[in-house]
C-alpha cells in the first residue's frame, strides 16, 4: 500500500467544549489507525478569528494534524468530517515529500542533539562550581556557546558557516556594563 503524508485542518464551531473538541480528534485518530495510517503531529491552534462569518460564527477552533496515511483514508476522512455538524470547515492537503524528508531530517538531529546535550548535562553539574564570576567573562561564554550552537544548526541543514574567532583582546575591548562601573 502507497502512504503518503498530509495535512489536515479543521475548523471547529467556536461554542464546542473540550469533550466534544476531544471526541473529534478520536475519531480522526481512529479512522487514521483502522486504515493502517500514522499521526505524526496534532498541532491545536485553539479559538482565532475568521475572516469572514461562516454559519454566522466570527471565531472558530483551529486544528491542524499531520499524518501518513493512505489515499483511500483520505476519502473516508473527508466523508467523516462532511458529516460531522461541528466543523465548519475542513482542507485534507498532500504534503511535499522533499519538505516533509527535510522536517523528519532536522526532528532527528534535535533529538540526537538534546540526548548528546542530556549526556553532556551530568558533567557539566560539576564544572558549574567553576563558571566564570566575572559578568564580561560570562558574556563572552555565552556569546561564543551561542556562536558554536548557530554554526552546529547550520551544518545540521547542510550549509557552510565561518565560525567567527574572537581572541582574547577583542573580549578585552567590550565595554564594561553600568554595574562594572566603580562610583566614586
Amino acid at each position: 500500500m502507497v502512504t503518503r503524508d498530509y495535512e489536515l485542518g479543521f475548523i471547529l464551531n467556536p461554542e464546542v467544549n473540550e469533550e466534544q473538541t476531544r471526541s473529534i480528534l478520536d475519531r480522526v485518530e481512529q479512522i487514521v489507525a483502522n486504515h493502517g495510517g500514522q499521526i505524526v503531529k496534532v498541532n491545536q491552534w485553539g479559538r482565532r478569528r475568521l475572516s469572514y462569518p461562516i454559519e454566522h460564527h466570527r471565531d472558530g477552533y483551529y486544528v491542524f494534524i499531520d499524518m501518513i496515511l493512505t489515499p483511500e483514508t483520505v476519502a473516508e476522512l473527508d466523508r467523516s468530517l462532511k458529516v460531522s455538524e461541528e466543523v465548519l470547515r475542513h482542507l485534507m492537503k498532500r504534503r511535499d515529500a522533499k519538505a516533509v524528508q527535510k522536517e523528519r531530517e532536522a526532528r532527528e538531529a534535535r533529538e540526537a542533539a538534546a540526548a548528546a546535550a542530556a549526556a553532556e548535562a551530568t558533567p557539566a553539574t560539576a564544572t558549574a562550581a567553576t563558571a566564570p564570576t566575572n559578568p564580561a567573562d560570562a558574556v563572552a561564554a555565552a556569546a561564543e556557546e551561542a556562536v558554536l550552537e548557530a554554526a552546529a544548526d547550520a551544518a545540521a541543514e547542510g550549509d557552510a558557516v565561518a565560525v567567527p574567532a574572537v581572541g582574547e583582546e577583542e573580549v578585552a575591548a567590550v565595554p564594561t556594563t553600568i554595574d562594572e562601573v566603580e562610583t566614586v
